[in-house]
């Protein structure tokens, strides 16, 4: 009987040790963190203890290129297929949502992504609304 008892105690210990360092890893997995959606907009994930500086940097050029839409709207701009500037190394342009053969013409891209000077872009829709990111 103490021998069954011992390896109880034994199994029970081992079991409670599987689910500390279970636990004790998964705080470092990456569970609270922030991740990209399907348009490459990084969203929380969990309660992150911080923001990365590729997510802050997104934040603000996110917030650059809904401004630099409204200001567009603002001055009546009619929109189709066009630049509308760019916001630190990202060029803003608006495309059809859903996108089209048209948004992919390298014709249509901003002359600043074409010529290097940016090198990532901010797709928005007619509306002002982030279609992608990259």
């Amino acid at each position: 009987m103490k021998i069954k008892n011992n390896k109880l105690l034994l199994v029970g210990v081992i079991f409670l040790a599987v689910i500390a360092v279970f636990l004790f890893l998964r705080g470092f997995s990456g569970e609270d963190n922030w991740i990209k959606d399907s348009k490459g907009v990084y969203v929380k994930h969990g309660n992150p203890s911080s923001v990365p500086e590729k997510v802050q940097e997104q934040l603000i050029v996110i917030s650059c290129a809904k401004n630099l839409y409204s200001e567009a709207k603002q001055n009546g701009m009619s929109f189709n297929s066009q630049c509308l500037g760019k916001c630190i190394d990202y060029s803003v342009d608006i495309v059809n949502n859903p996108r089209t053969a048209e948004d992919d013409k390298v014709d249509n891209q901003c002359t600043d992504f074409k010529n290097g000077i940016t090198k990532h872009f901010v797709e928005l829709d007619k509306n002002g609304e982030v279609v992608r990111i990259i």
